[in-house]
């Protein structure tokens, strides 16, 4: 039986009003039917305020206007009406979820369910889930993501991995996540990225590592580590720099002892 067409009063211009499963939307087969005979968000709207449009922002806008609804919406058969519904349904309804077959519900899921179950989503098989769950998970609960596959939740678990256990990802394969380790790591365990081999951790290496330490850094084949050394070097190892093959680094050198070096110590605490 084909849908009868429901009068719309969407915007002028708006995306065109159109049912889930294809075709135009038909009021009289809804099951909030009955709403459309009440006012403003008190009802529904259809081409604005629709549980069956195919469009995510008229169905979250039905959402908005009548959250009570969202437990029983939890089964629907179209994708984005569960995931919709996860923002304001019950968190007691959640677990039943876990195991939906799309990501765009798995994602919503971790947003919302308590820390004691969204360790269940950790392997999910989508990144963006696990991405969302390395941002909530407590600390405890992130070691089990130091070897993600994907290198994306690996560097938000740098960042909020705690310090005691933050230098077993010294040896992660990817640059990007060292950086954070980088950023973060405190004396003496800094010094394990010393070697690294890309210049971009050594750089950041150099940034903080003690001034009395930054001699290990002055023969670095990078010329962009050198020039971070220049930056808070003692006097000798100025002096050592001084003819360095770059002229970044010379200039560096001569700015500094132009002004006298300062030894501040800035570098990274030990632990």
């Amino acid at each position: 039986m084909s849908r009868s067409v429901t009068p719309l009063r969407a915007p002028a211009g708006d995306i065109e009003a159109v049912h889930w499963q294809g075709g135009p939307l038909d009021c009289a087969s809804c099951c909030y039917g009955e709403l459309r005979a009440l006012p403003g968000e008190q009802g529904c709207e259809p081409g604005h305020a629709c549980l069956q449009d195919v469009y995510a922002r008229r169905i979250d806008r039905f959402f908005r206007w009548h959250p009570a609804l969202s437990d029983e919406q939890l089964t629907h058969p179209y994708f984005e009406v569960r995931a919709i519904a996860v923002r304001r349904a019950s968190v007691f309804r959640l677990p039943a979820l876990l195991d939906d077959p799309d990501e765009t519900v798995r994602l919503q899921l971790a947003l919302r369910l308590p820390l004691t179950l969204l360790g269940k989503l950790a392997n999910d098989p989508h990144r963006e889930v696990r991405i969302r769950v390395a941002q909530r998970l407590d600390p405890a609960g992130l070691l089990a993501l130091r070897c993600d596959p994907d290198y994306g939740v690996r560097e938000l678990v740098a960042r909020r991995l705690p310090l005691g256990v933050l230098a077993t990802m010294a040896g992660d394969p990817d640059r990007a996540v060292r950086m954070r380790v980088a950023q973060r790591l405190e004396m003496p365990a800094l010094l394990r990225l010393v070697d690294d081999a890309e210049p971009e951790v050594r750089r950041i290496v150099a940034e903080r590592l003690p001034v009395a330490l930054l001699s290990r850094l002055a023969c670095d084949a990078d010329w962009r580590v050198r020039w971070e050394v220049a930056q808070r070097a003692d006097a000798a190892v100025l002096q050592a720099l001084r003819d360095d093959e770059d002229p970044e680094v010379r200039r560096a050198v001569q700015e500094r002892r132009a002004t006298g070096p300062t030894l501040v110590e800035t570098g990274a605490v030990h632990g």
